[in-house]
């Protein structure tokens, strides 16, 4: 069976003694063998819950990366930092990367490779805008996303690849595709791991649910065949909803 993972992406929120009494809150959290909790902090922050996540259930991830592995790139944190200071996870190409910092699909693709390279498990998000679904679009333009995104990797990388659809409209807006709407995506992205490896692989893949999810919704996008976790904003900002939401994975493993 595949792993559940749910992934909180604090975004730009909370100071240094904010995080650091989150993680205290949620440290003493549990989970299976199947299940996976994965905090996405910003920079400033990382080192620091990667020594009070230590001999826990709880991991720490990042929220970008640059691909190179250093240079002259000012302002920006490579590959080799991350791991240096512990971080398992890293978010790659989430929708606000792509809109307001111009993250392409080739970019994705470079990131993805120099993850993997230091040891660190991609979390790639794709997913579509309001108008792509009005215009039916869906399926193509996140196909596109995916075939670049996992270029070159083999069958074992793309296996350990964590893949977050998020549509676009439904980030920090209330709004959540129907659990039936996000499978469908969801398991049409799996049909093209498939096509690009096999569906051995596709079948390992783990596919995440992100765009409004909460304690009031996660169980039933758990209970669909395809999605395999949550890439969770808001909901994952209070200690007491991000325990909510694991538990709803441990509860299904």
């Amino acid at each position: 069976m595949r792993k559940i993972v749910i992934a909180g992406n604090w975004k730009m929120h909370k100071t240094k003694q904010e995080a650091e009494q989150f993680i205290d809150e949620v440290k003493q959290l549990k989970t299976n063998e199947r299940v996976e909790a994965v905090i996405c902090a910003p920079f400033p922050y990382l080192s620091s819950l990667v020594n009070k996540v230590k001999q826990t259930d709880v991991k720490i991830a990042a929220q970008t990366m640059h691909f190179e592995q250093s240079g002259a790139f000012t302002g920006e944190v490579s590959p080799v930092m991350l791991a240096d200071i512990g971080v398992s996870h890293v978010i790659i190409g989430h929708s606000e990367r792509r809109e307001y910092y111009h993250e392409t699909n080739e970019t994705v693709n470079k990131k993805v490779h120099a993850a993997f390279s230091h040891h660190l498990t991609p979390i790639v998000c794709v997913g579509e805008t309001l108008a792509q679904r009005e215009a039916n679009d869906t399926l193509t333009h996140i196909e596109k996303q995916i075939k670049i995104a996992l270029d070159g990797l083999t069958d074992e990388q793309i296996a350990n690849t964590i893949i977050a659809y998020e549509p676009i409209w439904a980030i920090g807006t209330g709004k959540t595709a129907s659990s039936a709407d996000a499978n469908e995506v969801c398991a049409h992205i799996r049909n093209i791991v498939a096509k690009i490896t096999s569906e051995q692989t596709a079948e390992k893949v783990v596919i995440q649910y992100g765009g409004s999810v909460k304690p009031e919704n996660i169980d039933e996008l758990l209970s669909t065949s395809d999605i395999d976790g949550a890439l969770v904003g808001g909901a994952s900002l209070e200690p007491a909803s991000f325990i909510q939401l694991v538990e709803a994975g441990n509860k299904l493993s």
